[in-house]
């Protein structure tokens, strides 16, 4: 039976990848119109939560709450009908957190409005009086609800209702309790900042004391006859952050002792977690991100034990520390102290057992650990640095197996008991495919296989995006990908739109779906334009020395893996070399950027999307993690931010931002536009009234890939 749905599934990849290339005398040209109304969409299996039995699960629908059997994928009862943003299982699923509205406020916060719903008596009760509230969790036995609400700490009883509030020092732009401040949820992407300990009688909690750190202040125009001001706090490279404090409330006693730690290292506390035994487990690190600490703390007393620490020549990748435990105690930890970010054991008082993991490809991702058969499940670049494969290990042996042989991208989200596992998988050229799999990876099923989609895409002339290498000037092999325009012939001349991010860590050239960026490159591919992407030297999957070679130094490397790129295409004998254009947004607008000034005249036509054009203008935990503080790097700054060489700017230029952009700030831009117009430089603008980093909302995704695609058709 598993044999037969493999093959199934096989040929089900097959023929979607050969529609995209079987000819097809009615097919029709790609418009940006069909591109943003949806049609390209993928139809997506992601809003689900597993139940506690591991053998059904339970999804988010405009109707309601469903449940539905892993078994046979068949609806088997409906929780509860109404509309709902979200929703919370209580650990013994007798109660729903009902998220009846939220109100965004950065890239992960929000604020809620909540109610509690009784899945045994089908009745409902408040959650506090005073909505709208931050990241309600239950506690362990289900009793007990903690929130935030305006920056303090407060718990309900769910029996009572009765509400403590466990801080009270909370200010807006002064002091947060349990919440992440700005810099900690962009750059190590969290938000929730407290954690239950495993009896229910601790909270353990992060203070942040931002009174010292500056103000960025954002208007905000909407129509409104004087703008409004979005104020946060905003500590950029070299400037003071926010002061951070770990604390632990005792329920029982009402008291909340402060933990002291002047013995470890302690500038950001990058992780608080509780171990099953009892004892808080602590992550913290130095400023520069290359010296970290784990230690064990009492919650009773505060007691703090240093397990060890680790250090590294350049940095820690302080924003992707997994910290996992056993019931033992026992504790697993992710490290790229041997070249590639690989899984280690330890016990629990910080002696290592073993490594769990090994081999020249690393762990992106670990999935959960199955503590009652000794394994640990994870995503891995096991099948080569393009691709995404699940994984497992037993962490007594240390045995490995793959469990998805399809090379492609896999994303897996396994129930609560491991038994069976949602597999998400795509390739370059083929959207998602969903299938249920065992936890051996046998397919069991396929949920979804986007046909629709491709039966819509095949009416459409498509080109297969290729995967080739491109060397750069040290002979080091680039990965790369290109889409060839249609009816491509070798001996004509074809200009080229060369799409780069080139960040530290992060890939372009991946074999996996592109839901946007694919059918606007496929779109202008049919117009004429090759389009072709590197990773240079700085981005992931092929290990720490090829990832870390920019420290201290970032934008330097990449920008010469760039203009290789630029120089090997133009030596290709159906490459125009006169037409060479880039593009990208944010890293990559910064890329794009200083192609286009300190990369000389390589390029004819650069777009720059939100792009960073002064390192010294952002945030302190990325930018010091991989150039440390300007004050003692102040020429890894200055000589690879584009504003310090507008004066060099040649070809077409086109920046393109949103005013309201609190990631990557409209200052960017606007001290960019100034040095060039001192300069005497032209260029091209495109401003975007109280968009932020994403640039989105009603149509202004249309009508900005539309004037790109312009700008792209006029000077290119």
């Amino acid at each position: 039976m598993f044999q037969n749905l493999n093959n199934s599934v096989k040929f089900i990849f097959t023929a979607l990848c050969f529609q995209f290339v079987l000819p097809n005398y009615f097919s029709q040209q790609i418009s940006l119109e069909e591109i943003w109304s949806g049609k390209f969409y993928p139809k997506t299996i992601d809003n689900y939560i597993s139940m506690k039995d591991g053998k059904h699960y339970t999804i988010l629908s405009d109707d309601g709450i469903n449940k539905y059997s892993y078994k046979t994928f068949q609806k088997t009862e409906t929780v509860l009908q109404g509309k709902f943003s979200d929703y919370l299982y209580s650990p013994d699923e007798q109660f729903l957190l009902l998220e009846k509205k939220a109100i965004p406020i950065y890239r992960r916060s929000k604020l809620g409005i909540y109610e509690l719903y009784n899945v045994k008596t089908q009745t409902y009760s408040k959650i506090f009086d005073r909505n709208p509230i931050q990241e309600p969790t239950f506690s362990p036995d289900g009793s007990k609800i903690a929130f935030v609400f305006e920056n303090n700490i407060y718990y309900q009883e769910i029996a009572s209702g009765k509400v403590t509030q466990v801080t009270t020092d909370g200010i807006k732009n002064k002091i947060i309790n349990g919440i992440s401040d700005w810099v900690y949820e962009e750059e190590l992407g969290f938000v929730r900042n407290f954690q239950w300990s495993p009896d229910g009688k601790y909270i353990a909690f992060v203070r942040f004391d931002e009174s010292k750190v500056k103000e960025v202040d954002i208007p905000i125009y909407d129509k409104n006859l004087y703008p409004e001001h979005f104020i946060f706090k905003y500590p950029k490279a070299g400037e003071e952050n926010s002061k951070v404090s770990l604390h632990i409330y005792n329920l029982e006693k009402n008291f909340t002792l402060p933990i002291t730690l002047n013995t470890i290292e302690n500038y950001y506390i990058i992780k608080i977690r509780f171990s099953p035994i009892g004892n808080l487990m602590l992550i913290t690190s130095n400023r520069l991100q290359n010296k970290m600490d784990i230690s064990s703390i009492n919650p009773e007393n505060g007691e703090l034990k240093k397990l060890f620490s680790e250090s590294s020549k350049t940095w820690i990748d302080t924003d992707n520390i997994f910290l996992g435990f056993l019931d033992s105690g026992d504790f697993i930890i992710n490290s790229g102290r041997n070249g590639f970010n690989h899984l280690y054991l330890y016990d629990s008082n910080g002696k290592l057992i073993k490594p769990i993991t090994k081999g020249n490809w690393e762990i992106t991702e670990v999935l959960g650990i199955d503590k009652k058969n000794q394994s640990i499940f994870f995503q891995s670049t096991e099948r080569g640095p393009n691709n995404r494969a699940i994984g497992v290990a037993e962490i007594k042996t240390a045995k490995q197996k793959i469990l998805t042989q399809e090379k492609g991208t896999h994303e897996a989200k396994f129930s609560s008991d491991f038994s069976f596992f949602v597999d998400k998988f795509s390739t370059a050229n083929t959207p998602p495919v969903y299938t249920l799999r065992d936890n051996s990876g046998n397919i069991l099923k396929t949920l979804e296989d986007n046909s629709n989609l491709l039966s819509f895409a095949s009416k459409k002339e498509i080109r297969l995006l290729e995967f080739i290498n491109i060397p750069n000037e040290k002979g080091e092999n680039l990965y790369a990908y290109i889409i060839k325009p249609k009816n491509f012939d070798p001996n004509k001349k074809y200009p080229v739109l060369m799409y780069v991010y080139g960040g530290p860590g992060i890939q372009t050239v991946n074999n996996s779906w592109d839901p946007f960026n694919y059918w606007w490159h496929q779109m202008l591919a049919q117009q004429g334009y090759i389009i072709v992407s590197a990773d240079g030297r700085g981005t992931g999957g092929r290990g720490e020395n090829f990832k870390k070679i920019t420290y201290k130094n970032l934008g330097n490397y990449e920008l010469e893996d760039q203009i290789a790129v630029a120089k090997w295409l133009k030596s290709q004998p159906y490459i125009d070399e006169n037409r060479i254009g880039i593009w990208g947004w944010s890293f990559g607008g910064y890329l794009t950027s200083l192609c286009m000034t300190k990369g000389g005249d390589i390029f004819k036509t650069g777009i720059a999307v939100a792009p960073v054009t002064n390192w010294r203008f952002y945030d302190t935990i990325y930018t010091e993690r991989f150039l440390r503080t300007p004050q003692e790097n102040s020429s890894g700054y200055d000589n690879n931010s584009p504003i310090n060489f507008s004066q060099n700017l040649q070809g077409n230029y086109l920046i393109i931002h949103g005013t309201a952009d609190d990631n990557v700030h409209f200052q960017n831009s606007v001290e960019m536009i100034n040095s060039l117009i001192q300069y005497g430089k032209q260029f091209d603008m495109a401003i975007y009234p109280d968009r932020n980093h994403g640039i989105y909302g009603g149509k202004t995704r249309f009508q900005l890939y539309q004037k790109m695609t312009d700008y792209i058709k006029t000077h290119l």
